[in-house]
């Protein structure tokens, strides 16, 4: 069973950075593409950056500038910089794997962006 553990979220100020990460285990790491998530509550979980194996990446527009994705192929770990933070990016969290065949996700960890 594959298995994706966030770590790293917390409280934050607005402005402020922070870096979450996540390790993944029993699977090729290289093979997967590698995203963050979130999910405000009440709404529905969106996606908010990707990685794929060669490294090319993907970023909503809402965190373009301000987040960035990376990962370490021998670490099997990806992780997301997030830069001058905002309340509305106040959320939890979650780790994907997708291998186009078969999806992972984490648990998530909670995010908040408050003064």
């Amino acid at each position: 069973q594959v298995q994706l553990v966030e770590s790293g979220g917390g409280l934050v100020q607005p402005g402020e950075s922070l870096r979450i990460s996540c390790a993944a285990s029993r699977l090729i790491f290289r093979f997967y593409v590698m995203g963050w998530y979130r999910q405000a509550p009440g709404k529905q979980r969106d996606m908010v950056a990707t990685i794929t194996g060669g490294g090319s990446t993907n970023y909503a527009d809402s965190v373009k500038g301000r987040f960035t994705i990376s990962r370490d192929n021998a670490k099997n770990t990806v992780y997301l910089q997030m830069n001058t933070l905002k309340p509305e990016d106040t959320a939890v969290y979650y780790c994907n794997a997708d291998s186009g065949r078969d999806s992972w996700w984490g648990q998530g960890t909670q995010v908040t962006v408050s003064s």
